[in-house]
């Protein structure tokens, strides 16, 4: 076993706490990744608080983080594709069946065997507990690792690898191109994200959130318009104005007012919120309207939009912290006190 350091949910406190881990000795196809930069994302936040009320989970590891970059420092004698001083970054999956028709799609997120998920999941060869980025160390199957493009700084990278891949996923299914229109709901570490891929597909990209507070911020990432979702005035005026629509707010929520807004065949994508919904039937009959989700990407989706984000430039706006300072991020978060991701520096964990 490889003996490196992180920040893990121990007994019946949410608090993180700095703990020794163990890793698994490198199999023949994995990578040993120096884990730099490890975006805090909503899903951590819930499995901590979930972790907090589970009963009789006491004894099961949580170490949260799955959107990190850094350096792989070895490697297994049958990898072909890194070696040891390659930046590369890792997502919210690290495997797969392999087998099943999806995983043979390349949609390796939508495994039927259901996908190996970076941390609280269940290693397919040993049956341990993953344990997240949130880690100075984190060993990889080359597969699901990513060369992480030039030009793309690693800390404003991270977060690219789920809220990143999780807005690209449904723009680049829905045709999203020079013309389209699409509004965005929700400015947060999804929405910013979808704004920004969006205006650089060539969109015609407008904002919708609750107040006008975030319309400078809207503009500064590209967008060309802006609807509040409180007035009802400015709604009924962008009535099925938009093909597609990003729902990206974390809340639950009424899905009805935003599938008004989407045009005769369009599409309401649902990102933010995991849960239960109710719809009106009429919200989708009137207007032959569409209601799809989805969520991280499988391989060759997540290498094509880093590759698109290296070309235009795009990464998240991030506020960095050093990991010591997780849990401030993590209650920041839950009090949605950020802009519009936090990433935290491991470097601290030296």
């Amino acid at each position: 076993m490889r003996s490196t350091v992180g920040w893990q949910v121990e007994g019946p406190s949410p608090t993180l706490r700095r703990t020794r881990l163990e890793r698994r000795d490198l199999r023949p196809d994995d990578l040993a990744v120096r884990v730099d930069y490890c975006g805090v994302c909503h899903t951590d936040l819930h499995a901590v608080g979930a972790r907090h009320g589970e009963a009789g989970s006491a004894g099961r590891p949580l170490v949260p983080g799955h959107e990190f970059t850094g350096v792989v420092t070895e490697t297994g004698p049958a990898v072909t594709r890194f070696t040891a001083g390659d930046p590369v970054a890792v997502g919210n999956i690290v495997d797969s069946c392999g087998e099943c028709a999806m995983c043979r799609a390349g949609q390796e997120n939508f495994c039927h065997a259901f996908p190996t998920l970076t941390y609280d999941g269940v290693d397919r060869h040993d049956g341990s507990t993953t344990l997240g980025g949130y880690s100075r160390e984190y060993v990889v199957r080359e597969a699901f690792a990513y060369p992480l493009p030039a030009g793309l700084d690693p800390a404003a990278a991270a977060p690219l690898l789920c809220a990143g891949i999780t807005v690209w996923e449904p723009l680049h299914a829905l045709g999203v191109g020079k013309g389209t229109r699409v509004a965005v709901a929700g400015l947060g570490g999804l929405g910013h994200l979808a704004v920004k891929i969006a205006v650089a597909l060539g969109a015609d990209t407008t904002v919708v959130s609750r107040s006008s507070d975030k319309a400078d911020n809207a503009r500064r990432l590209g967008a060309h318009g802006f609807v509040v979702s409180t007035a009802p005035e400015q709604l009924a005026d962008a009535r099925d104005s938009f093909d597609v629509v990003i729902d990206t707010v974390s809340a639950p929520h009424d899905l009805g007012p935003y599938l008004r807004l989407v045009a005769m065949d369009g599409t309401l994508s649902h990102l933010g919120h995991l849960g239960p919904v109710t719809v009106e039937t009429t919200d989708l009959l009137v207007g032959r309207k569409h209601l799809s989700s989805a969520g991280s990407g499988g391989r060759p989706a997540t290498t094509a939009m880093l590759d698109f984000c290296a070309e235009h430039g795009i990464t998240a706006d991030i506020e960095l912290l050093p990991s010591a300072r997780v849990n401030e991020a993590l209650d920041r978060l839950r009090r949605n006190d950020v802009r519009h991701r936090f990433v935290l520096d491991l470097s601290d964990l030296d």
